[in-house]
């Protein structure tokens, strides 16, 4: 299986941003038209594209349905969305499906509750359902990142999830996320195990060389943000890689 390189548009007020480790008080601004970003990442071949309801996430329920419904509709038929953010309710993650996502990513009810995936993975199939793992200090934390939010011993959530039927998980190191400073090769050593289940990698990615030491690890693929942005890595590059290591 190739392994994705999946570029990241993150959505604050309509605008596309990054977080530095999640702050919302750290954020920097790259436009205000995220179809347009999602169109350039397209052009340069990307299969998949992450999109983040900022606001949803730190509000706890979908904030930007319309934007990411006009992404999705743009690129139809040109690459596959994925969408997370503020997902914690099942009629949140059938209106982004309805809507043309491809998967959805949830993260605090799922770590709060493996039954809540379980039900998604019987409605949807496991093909269509991801978990966010956003690690700080070992533990998996949702509420979007906000700080004091509890967590669940990352590997314990993981395999909990596993055993009702996730077979796909988007691990982020909070404390790496948005400073291109590599990823976390360590926590990502303890956690991704051949066999049990798909991680890909996300938080500090910011070089050829970063996308080349997680995929020796074993990930599925990485998710770039920031990266991109910011001309460290060129997209086009990434992607012809990635179609090698496959």
């Amino acid at each position: 299986m190739t392994f994705e390189v999946i570029p990241a548009i993150d959505l604050r007020n309509g605008r596309v941003v990054r977080l530095r480790r999640g702050a919302f008080a750290d954020e920097t601004s790259y436009g205000d038209d995220p179809v347009a970003t999602a169109i350039r990442f397209a052009n340069a071949g990307a299969r998949w594209i992450h999109v983040v309801d900022l606001d949803g996430a730190k509000e706890g329920r979908p904030a930007q349905r319309e934007v990411i419904r006009a992404i999705v509709d743009m690129v139809a038929g040109r690459l596959l969305c994925e969408v997370s953010g503020g997902l914690r309710e099942a009629s949140a993650v059938n209106d982004a499906l309805m809507d043309g996502a491809a998967r959805v990513v949830v993260g605090t009810s799922a770590i709060r509750d493996p039954g809540f995936a379980a039900d998604l993975v019987q409605t949807h199939g496991a093909e269509r359902i991801a978990v966010a793992i956003d690690v700080r200090d070992g533990h998996a934390v949702g509420e979007g990142w906000q700080v004091g939010s509890s967590g669940v011993p990352a590997r314990a959530v993981m395999a909990a999830l596993r055993a009702v039927g996730i077979e796909l998980f988007e691990l982020t190191a909070i404390a790496r996320d948005g400073l291109l400073e590599g990823p976390d090769l360590d926590l990502l050593a303890q956690l991704v195990v051949p066999g049990e289940g798909r991680v890909i990698a996300s938080g500090g990615v910011s070089s050829l060389a970063d996308l080349r030491a997680v995929a020796d690890l074993g990930c599925a693929g990485a998710i770039v943000g920031r990266a991109l942005y910011e001309d460290r890595i060129d997209l086009g590059e990434a992607l012809a890689w990635a179609s090698r290591v496959g």
